[in-house]
């Protein structure tokens, strides 16, 4: 518990510090200063009023439809990936926090399929890549549920003065088809995330998929001692991601929560790559499937 509690510190302290422009309600402006010029490594709207930081993947779409590399971005995503893998989603991302904060609400719980997971790769590559190169338009931003709830909302319900929002008409004149297409979206997944534990980071987001490729290669990975654990089962039901710990404790859907590293069992750990040695039992794995211990569970 006092893991999670602390977890949960890191994941408020990352909303606050990465929307805290204040000078909004004052000024009526979104922050553009030189912070902006830096991005946070999870999702967060660029037009927030509150942010001051811009968002990974509205920067890649960005040089993508310019046609230029974005080296800084690389660099940046690069070296912290290999360092602790995707990490970053389970400990600073708000939206997963959202998420998190949604399955919580007592209800019948479903679990899908694991091979859905690569959808979010084909949201990566087509949506956000292709065809933004394709029609010069930033169309993941465009449709983000992130977008919808920290900028697309906020705005509408602020309608401010500046002129940064009011050319050829206020803000809410404007509203059509793509605000509800938007809207729907945010919905659909808001109304997911109380019977699927965090669907939008498992499913759709394409910095979750980024980060994802650095798992099995980050120089901090999971290491599960089967040896070391007599309690397996709680072992699969302590994750939230549904992933077995003991057969891919670096699988690309882990967002490094730590909470299988909390449980009752010891046997897996987070550490260094080259610490000790990821022991795989010689017993033989039947009965220990995921999604037969979940309903197992109820």
């Amino acid at each position: 518990m006092l893991g999670i509690a602390k977890r949960r510190l890191f994941q408020i302290g990352s909303l606050v510090v990465s929307n805290s422009y204040v000078g909004s309600f004052f000024y009526n402006n979104i922050y553009q200063g030189w912070f902006k010029g830096v991005c946070v490594p999870f999702l967060n709207c660029y037009g927030c009023p509150l942010a001051v930081m811009s968002c990974p993947i509205g920067t890649l779409q960005h040089f993508v439809i310019i046609k230029a590399i974005p080296f800084f971005l690389i660099g940046f995503v690069g070296v912290v990936g290999l360092l602790i893998g995707r990490m970053f989603c389970g400990w600073l991302c708000p939206f997963g926090f959202f998420q998190e904060m949604l399955y919580k609400i007592k209800t019948k719980k479903f679990y899908p399929k694991r091979a859905f997971k690569y959808t979010k790769y084909a949201v990566l590559i087509g949506l956000t890549l292709l065809v933004a190169y394709w029609v010069g338009e930033p169309w993941f931003c465009k449709l983000c549920p992130v977008g919808t709830l920290e900028a697309g909302i906020p705005i509408i319900l602020w309608n401010p003065s500046g002129d940064i929002f009011t050319e050829g008409g206020s803000i809410i004149s404007r509203i059509g088809l793509l605000f509800y297409t938007k809207l729907f979206i945010l919905g659909a997944i808001v109304t997911a995330a109380v019977f699927i534990h965090q669907p939008f980071c498992r499913y759709l987001c394409p910095m979750g998929a980024i980060w994802s490729v650095f798992n099995k290669f980050s120089l901090f990975r999971l290491k599960a001692h089967t040896e070391a654990c007599g309690l397996w089962d709680d072992c699969l039901q302590g994750c939230p991601m549904d992933i077995d710990v003991h057969r891919s404790p670096n699988d690309g859907d882990c967002n490094r929560c730590l909470d299988c590293t909390k449980l009752d069992c010891k046997g897996v750990k987070f550490r260094l790559a080259w610490t000790g040695n990821q022991n795989r039992s010689r017993h033989k794995l039947t009965g220990h499937d995921p999604e037969q211990v979940k309903e197992r569970s109820g």
